[in-house]
């Protein structure tokens, strides 16, 4: 392959400046010195895209050492050579085969007018359970197989519209059902790179050990449970959940329309502000994002500050991850004791234990669920008419093409028969949501809190094959989303002497994201834990 339009010769010329066989190289330079290039050409040197930033990608094309078709060509490279050869993560469905052609029309409009956006040529690695025109979006599962949607789901065309690539569609946990690990007969099993015997997380584990890999510069995951903190804490990833209704689910593949959350998966929190602003925001397709109506949309950006932790009071939410039947790992208890200590040093105060008191808080007496699975794939279904090859839950059972470990959670889903949402057990379901986040807005006003703390799990990622839920310690599937309340995994360290990630929950207020973000930041700067996978 060609480096930024440079010709074999060229190509070689650089394996010679490297020392390889340098007495017959010479007798390829040319006989007289080459034409000057042009301004707009870039130099012959490939750009290092192991752990770059936006940031960076973005000063590199202003100054013409890169353009948008040799970024994207180096990140397929990386995928060819580390998805299914090398290490074999096996996080990628499907790459993108216009990426390059796009690209080129990027750098087209690049030279016309600069950057189209701010996110102007960033690869973006997307969920497959995100609508993708072009691109397949099975949910991870071969019951979907074939399914191209003729629309972009809102995220996906607010990163477009920013100036971003979709250049791979990525494993899941099948149908987003496992925040443990992510399997899928789409596809099979996804490794964590940082220990390929591991279990990345799931459900957006194939996002995140793409990001993590340096497969792609963005993602985009979807948070049920736990399902964008859980990967990216596995992953040294940040990933944000935003409060419910700030982001769009319209075109992804429902698991609960009651929590489901989709949102950015990135390296460092400055890129995951970066696509954060562009993606909220109200959207009629999604009825939930009405709550967002007439409330201004904060410069998230202006919440980067290093010194965002002095003043700040942090209450440490030992509900969400002291268990009598499960004790805290000991190399994450000391880790995050670390990591206390670190946002003292750093001006907060720590406010511990932080409690909340939901006690008395119940669901009211309803007939049945409030919608649940069988109700929101169904009606999702419906919709896509004879785009997709099975229309309802029955005929996915039917169908028998999933993974033998999803049976059982859909043929439960088949035997419920949940409610529509105006139904008295909705109303139920609704009027408890609003109870308990009320206890956590008052627990966090009487103690004049900024926000909460936690260690995302409570265990090291899991080994393969033996992901067990009782055992693996996930201490994000309450707070967050019953309430319906914003969190930010930020990383914190790493186990088993310096190998396995672990990451931090900052937990708050109802669109407080803006101050989740400022303490984010300030950790990340002074603490610095990221660091690329051994491989």
């Amino acid at each position: 392959m060609t480096i930024f339009g440079a010709e074999p010769s060229m190509t070689m010329n650089k394996a010679c400046a490297g020392g390889f066989f340098l007495s017959a190289c010479f007798l390829l330079l040319p006989a007289s010195p080459p034409s000057p290039a042009s301004p707009q050409a870039p130099p012959a040197s490939k750009f290092q895209i192991e752990e770059a930033t936006i940031s960076k990608v973005h000063a590199a094309m202003k100054s013409r050492q890169l353009t948008c078709r040799d970024l994207v060509a180096e990140y397929l490279e990386r995928i060819e050579a580390s998805d299914k050869k090398g290490p074999a993560l096996n996080a990628i469905v499907q790459v993108n085969p216009t990426a390059l052609k796009e690209a080129e029309l990027l750098d087209r409009r690049f030279a016309q007018s600069g950057l189209t956006g701010p996110l102007h040529c960033v690869p973006a690695i997307v969920k497959d359970n995100f609508e993708t025109v072009g691109l397949q979006s099975a949910d991870g599962s071969l019951s979907l197989q074939g399914f191209v949607s003729n629309k972009d789901a809102f995220l996906v065309r607010r990163i477009k519209e920013a100036g971003a690539i979709v250049i791979a569609k990525s494993n899941m946990g099948e149908f987003a059902f496992s925040p443990l690990e992510t399997v899928s007969s789409i596809l099979g099993t996804t490794k964590n790179p940082y220990a390929l015997d591991r279990v990345p997380a799931g459900s957006s584990g194939g996002t995140a050990a793409a990001i993590a890999s340096n497969f792609g510069l963005i993602g985009l995951g979807s948070d049920t449970g736990n399902s964008i903190r859980g990967p990216s804490s596995h992953n040294a990833l940040v990933g944000i959940r935003s409060t419910m209704g700030l982001t769009s689910r319209a075109g992804v593949i429902p698991l609960s329309f009651l929590a489901d959350v989709a949102g950015p998966m990135t390296r460092t929190v400055e890129d995951a502000v970066t696509v954060f602003q562009v993606i909220v925001g109200e959207d009629p397709d999604d009825p939930a994002t009405a709550r967002s109506h007439g409330r201004a949309i904060p410069d998230y950006k202006a919440s980067l500050v290093r010194d965002g932790l002095k003043g700040a009071r942090i209450g440490v939410l030992r509900q969400a991850y002291e268990r009598d039947n499960l004790p805290v790992d000991e190399d994450i208890a000391g880790i995050f004791a670390k990591a206390l200590e670190d946002l003292k040093a750093a001006g907060a105060e720590i406010i511990d234990p932080a409690p909340v008191d939901v006690s008395q808080i119940r669901r009211g007496q309803g007939a049945n669920a409030c919608r649940g699975f069988k109700y929101d794939i169904n009606e999702y279904l419906a919709k896509q008419g004879e785009r997709v090859p099975v229309h309802s839950l029955e005929e996915i059972i039917a169908s028998g093409k999933f993974n033998e470990s999803v049976r059982g959670r859909l043929e439960q889903a088949q035997r419920g028969d949940p409610t529509g949402p105006e139904s008295d057990a909705c109303k139920a379901e609704a009027a408890y949501r609003e109870a308990y986040g009320a206890a956590v807005t008052k627990a966090m006003d009487d103690l004049k809190l900024d926000a909460f703390v936690y260690p995302t799990w409570s265990r090291p990622p899991q080994l393969i094959g033996s992901a067990n839920q009782r055992q693996a310690g996930d201490n994000s599937q309450v707070f967050s989303p019953t309430s319906g309340f914003p969190a930010i995994n930020v990383p914190m360290g790493y186990t088993r002497d310096g190998t396995l990630p672990c990451g931090m929950t900052i937990f708050g207020r109802a669109w407080s994201e803006a101050t989740l973000i400022r303490l984010a930041y300030a950790y990340e700067q002074a603490t610095h834990h990221r660091k690329p996978p051994p491989r």
